[in-house]
């Protein structure tokens, strides 16, 4: 049985706080094969088998088929579309035309150029609120500082469950490896390995040795800047902080990096990518193309490759295959409280309603002695609160750890915090 009290309003606050919550990333749930899911959104039809691809990846904290797996990222990569205010970079330098309604064209050595394009313009939508922006870095001008366009961008969303309210600033690392491995003795068939191409070593899917560089968002704090996106910070090198390689966006939970500045973009690379050929596959830098012995990361690379086949180098290759962090950063989650304090004074709540408290028999309070009920006060113990609407409707229940005697004598007061 229970005995009320009606709440004002000065018995009832509100109160912010904020938790915070170490985020690490392991490099083999990044490289490994089996923690990274893909999607098949793109199908080629045409010449040879086609092609199969991804638009971005979701990395996960093991292996992605188990039911306690948890989606930590989605990476993908973005090549920013040529407008009338940009007519430069990747795409504008590939493409051969436009049809009747505007569409971009490009040659058949290319592949998902415009899907590439399109990832871009969708988190130029979401991040910057115009979908023709270029991410540059740093985004906002600065006196001295050159603003760098992101042509060539890699993304990663992190998912709410680990990015929660917001990152954190100045607490973003990345591991990254900028060199891919070295390849050598191109150009002759003599001593090959089993696993080279044509016309040397591949390096596409040979894990990067060397070379690793820390991306950080330090000294975000010493300038704060809010776009359409929300709060943002600049990504800089570790080793050089005046070096600025992307940007941080920290309500999004997303991270805007410069391909052509965190990795060596003119870097020679080999290997066997998908295409739209006969075998679905073609040797990047191969005899007979058009980047026979010169193929670079950018733009040849990003150009002619499949999404998963960019997406495959760079998580596999790019992050090591170790148990060293790859990426770690803090979350924030905001904690909105309401504070009510139930208040017993002195002359309330000192005799219980239950029936118990009265003996059946006798009519008196247990709870006083015989002979001493003009001496003795009658107390309770209280173990429960309970919150009602004005319906007289149980909305919440507080239990406390141990019962607390109320007596004539005591004024309590019992604080409740709803946290959402």
């Amino acid at each position: 049985m229970s005995t009320f009290r009606t709440l004002l309003s000065n018995d009832i606050k509100t109160a912010k706080s904020f938790l915070n919550q170490l985020i690490d990333v392991l490099q083999e749930d990044i490289s490994g094969s089996t923690s990274r899911r893909k999607y098949q959104h793109f199908v080629t039809g045409g010449v040879g088998p086609g092609v199969t691809s991804s638009l971005f990846q979701t990395v996960y904290d093991q292996d992605f088929t188990l039911q306690t797996a948890n989606p930590i990222f989605d990476i993908t990569v973005g090549l920013a579309p040529p407008t009338d205010d940009y007519a430069d970079g990747v795409l504008y330098d590939a493409k051969i035309g436009e049809d009747s309604t505007g569409k971009l064209l490009f040659p058949s050595s290319s592949l998902m150029a415009r899907e590439k394009g399109e990832i871009y313009r969708q988190f130029a939508q979401t991040l910057l609120g115009d979908g023709t922006a270029q991410f540059k870095v740093p985004l906002e001008p600065q006196v001295s500082v050159t603003q760098d366009t992101i042509d060539v961008g890699l993304f990663l969303a992190f998912k709410r469950l680990f990015a929660r309210d917001q990152i954190k600033r100045e607490t973003f690392a990345m591991r990254f490896y900028q060199s891919a491995s070295f390849v050598s003795r191109l150009g002759t068939s003599i001593d090959m390995p089993p696993a080279a191409d044509a016309d040397g070593f591949s390096n596409l899917n040979i894990t990067s040795i060397s070379g690793s560089a820390i991306f950080t968002d330090i000294g975000s704090n010493d300038a704060r800047f809010t776009t359409f996106g929300g709060q943002y910070g600049t990504i800089v090198d570790s080793s050089n902080t005046s070096r600025r390689v992307g940007l941080m966006f920290y309500d999004a939970g997303v991270a805007v990096l410069d391909l052509a500045k965190i990795t060596s973009g003119s870097q020679f690379v080999s290997g066997t990518i998908a295409a739209m050929a006969p075998t679905g596959t073609t040797i990047l830098g191969n005899t007979g193309t058009a980047t026979a012995k010169k193929s670079k990361f950018i733009p040849d690379f990003v150009m002619s490759g499949s999404m998963d086949d960019i997406i495959d180098h760079i998580c596999a290759t790019r992050f090591q295959s170790g148990s060293l962090t790859a990426i770690t950063f803090q979350n924030i989650t905001n904690i909105n409280s309401t504070l009510i304090f139930c208040r017993a004074p002195a002359d309330e709540f000192n005799y219980s309603s239950n029936p118990t408290f009265v003996d059946s028999t006798s009519q008196k309070i247990v709870v006083i002695d015989e002979g001493q009920e003009g001496l003795q006060d009658t107390f309770t113990y209280v173990t429960t609160i309970g919150l009602y609407d004005g319906s007289n409707n149980l909305l919440a229940v507080a239990k406390l750890s141990r019962p607390v005697e109320k007596s004539p004598e005591r004024d309590l007061t019992f604080r409740i915090r709803l946290d959402f």
